[in-house]
């Protein structure tokens, strides 16, 4: 202890005068002896104390004082310094005091008065042995949470719940479940351009800035990062798909204000993609004797990055599959955008726009034009093109920065 005080309360001066000169004999100037006539005066000692950055590991206070009496002070006591070790010290406290002061005020002790000398010395020095070593596993809890906070940074508390692992030193190579989830990829547009005009430190400033401002969004709608990886984030979200995209339009609404400080600050703002995808995947840990790392492994990983990439292709910031869109329960605004062969895949893979996260004009405009957007892009995938530039010639009219009615009228144009 840097600075500590032993606080001695009671109404008569000459007890008081005892304790403090039978404390100093004993302690020898190792802690400040103070003493106080009455509740009152004792509380605002302790106050100024406090204040002052002093510890206060011993109050001895008598019962029967005017005004307040014992046990109330000690639980107002207990109220603004739970570790100290209180003691009460009385000839006249009944058993109700007592109980009192043991039920709301944590009583160490109680020492009938007149007290023996012996008996109140030793009693004071286990009291502050005990709050030296309470205070000890305080100290040895606290770095322990620090470290366990700090592990959880590099493996996620939900991947290890996912593992039903409760105890760290419990998880071993090839530790691994299957679970069906959903996963989000998604990065920064041309952030290999961007870099490419700063320094280093500016590069990682610029990414956790960017990164610090998305990773809460993805815990608030219970999913959890796997990793990063640049400028890149992947997330898994077990709960099921609505979590992810309900994440993603939160994300995109949160780079608007991003990018509105990135303006006022004179930067260009940054656009992202987003792909999301629901399947099957394995969890686990892998690698060797000496460095283990958790991942996972599913070809529905590969495919949420891939259509993460297609963002870019269509020039739109949020891509989901048909097996997330038939997971979702709740209603969004989504439009049918591609039936797309991606490599590794024999299937076709259908994907969709999620475009609540847009302005409320451009909504209003991509809603109106729906029907003729869908109806175009299936006479596109029949070989119907002469109808289908028709169809998004009409979209166009009424939302003339629809880019992806701009792409398939292009493709038809140059079909046809």
């Amino acid at each position: 202890m840097n600075k500590a005080s032993i606080i001695c309360v009671d109404d008569e001066p000459t007890i008081l005068n005892s304790l403090k000169v039978e404390l100093k004999q004993v302690f020898k100037g190792k802690y400040l002896i103070e003493t106080a006539e009455s509740g009152e005066e004792a509380l605002n000692l302790i106050d100024e104390l406090l204040d002052s950055n002093y510890e206060i590991p011993i109050v001895i206070a008598d019962y029967l004082m005017p005004k307040m009496k014992g046990d109330e002070l000690l639980r107002r006591i207990h109220a603004l310094s739970p570790q100290t070790r209180k003691i009460m010290l009385t000839g006249q406290a009944d058993i109700k005091a007592v109980g009192n002061a043991i039920n709301y005020a944590k009583l160490y002790r109680y020492i009938p008065k007149p007290w023996v000398a012996e008996d109140l010395t030793l009693t004071i020095s286990e009291a502050i042995k005990s709050y030296l070593k309470e205070k000890e596993l305080a100290a040895a809890y606290q770095n322990l949470e620090r470290k366990v906070a700090t592990f959880h940074k590099f493996v996620p508390v939900q991947f290890l719940k996912l593992l039903n692992i409760e105890e760290y030193d419990a998880i071993h190579l090839g530790h691994c479940v299957e679970k069906t989830m959903t996963i989000m990829f998604t990065d920064i547009r041309g952030f290999t351009s961007l870099s490419e005009n700063m320094t280093p430190q500016e590069n990682f400033d610029f990414i956790n800035a960017y990164l610090s401002n998305m990773e809460p969004i993805i815990n608030q709608y219970q999913g959890f990062i796997d990793k990063y990886i640049g400028d890149a984030i992947m997330a898994l979200f077990p709960n099921g798909a609505d979590d992810a995209v309900q994440a993603a339009i939160a994300m995109l609404k949160q780079l608007d204000k991003y990018n509105q400080g990135r303006q006022n600050a004179g930067y260009q703002p940054i656009k992202i993609g987003i792909g999301i995808h629901t399947g099957r995947l394995m969890l686990g840990t892998v690698g060797g004797e000496n460095r283990m790392d958790s991942t996972v492994i599913s070809d529905a990983v590969n495919l949420a990055s891939r259509v993460e990439g297609l963002t870019k292709t269509y020039g739109i910031p949020l891509l989901i599959t048909e097996q997330s869109k038939s997971r979702l329960v709740s209603q969004y605004k989504i439009r049918h955008i591609d039936s797309v062969s991606v490599k590794g895949k024999r299937k076709m893979v259908t994907i969709y726009e999620v475009f609540d996260a847009e302005s409320p004009a451009y909504i209003e405009a991509k809603v109106k034009t729906i029907a003729d957007f869908e109806q175009g892009v299936n006479c596109f995938h029949n070989e119907q093109f002469k109808q289908a530039q028709r169809f998004f010639e009409k979209v166009l009219q009424e939302n003339d920065n629809d880019q992806v009615a701009q792409t398939y009228l292009s493709h038809c144009q140059n079909i046809w």
